[in-house]
């Protein structure tokens, strides 16, 4: 770390965070296999990736799998909210989570292909931009930089456990607005929503949901950015409207149906990709762009996905019927 990035951090994030944030990950980086829910993990002990990779050739599967790997699709996700205001009704988010960039060249060239033609007002970046989980990082940071120059602003991204503080000014100075336990307002005319994002929960466990919430003005509708979904009870407790996740990976190695192996989650399964419900709040896991570990996906996709705001059917009906009795 050397003092001129250890400055950027401190004006940026405040000479505690960007301390406290380092030095968790000091900590970590300095056993390898990490520690905690962490202890010998999979993505940390680096040796077993070549293993993983031998097994799936030898059983003829290694190379389906890589191409499965670089078929990314679009998918589709429509979320239906009483307390959206009217002039975002339709409102469209663009989601791209655990992009590993750095794993694999042709699934990111796939992704740069796709985006150039998707029609969409916000685009969020749920984290996990780098392939390892410690070490350098500059390939992940250039192939980001590669990414976003096909992505239209507004850009709103978090980090997830695969990423180090250390990467924030290089994705901050590529357009992105990461927010670090911070809250973003989006206008249109003389109404907003807001988007909240949180530091990682999963790893590190340096977010900060209570500040981020009481950024948010009672009754409006908002929604939190957090690279894993396992957040989800505080989220909804919080009031936040709506939860955009990834990590899971869906699996990324599932049995026919899209049976998940493992999730890598304390979570529910139902939670474990695509859409659903917890109290009032409206929840997403994308199962992500990008593959960790090894760069390889069975009966689980690789996506992007494309989130339009709805007010219910009847919201203007109701609002019409209160205006005439006023």
């Amino acid at each position: 770390m050397n003092d001129e990035l250890l400055s950027k951090l401190e004006l940026r994030l405040g000479r505690i965070y960007a301390r406290q944030r380092l030095g968790i990950e000091i900590d970590h980086e300095a056993q390898i296999f990490g520690q905690g829910l962490n202890f010998f993990h999979i993505e940390n002990w680096y040796s077993v990736h070549s293993l993983i990779r031998n097994i799936l050739k030898l059983a003829g599967l290694y190379w389906r799998g890589r191409r499965n790997a670089e078929r990314i699709v679009v998918k589709n996700n429509d979320i239906e909210c009483a307390n959206l205001p009217a002039p975002f009704d339709g409102f469209t988010i663009l989601q791209i989570s655990d992009t590993h960039v750095d794993m694999s060249e042709r699934a990111m060239r796939r992704l740069v292909e796709l985006v150039p033609g998707l029609d969409y007002d916000l685009c969020v970046l749920t984290g996990d931009y780098r392939g390892k989980t410690f070490g350098k990082f500059d390939a992940a940071l250039e192939g980001m930089a590669r990414v976003t120059a096909h992505l239209k602003q507004p850009i709103l991204g978090v980090l997830g456990n695969h990423d180090t503080i250390r990467m924030l000014p290089g994705l901050e100075a590529m357009g992105i607005r990461m927010l670090q336990n911070e809250c973003a307002t989006i206008k249109r005319g003389d109404q907003e929503i807001y988007v909240a994002g949180i530091d990682d929960a999963h790893y590190y466990r340096v977010d900060n949901i209570e500040k981020v919430g009481s950024d948010v003005p009672d009754g409006a509708f908002s929604i939190l950015l957090s690279h894993t979904p396992e957040v989800y009870r505080q989220a909804a407790h919080a009031g936040f409207n709506v939860l955009l996740s990834g990590h899971t990976h869906g699996g990324q190695i599932c049995l026919p149906g899209s049976v998940p192996l493992t999730l890598d989650s304390v979570l529910p399964r139902r939670m474990g990709a695509g859409a659903w419900r917890y109290h009032n709040m409206r929840g997403y896991t994308s199962v992500g762009a990008g593959s960790s570990v090894v760069a390889v996906r069975f009966n689980c996709p690789p996506e992007i996905t494309l989130h339009r705001l709805h007010r219910p059917a009847d919201a203007s009906v109701r609002l019409i019927s209160n205006t005439q009795h006023v």
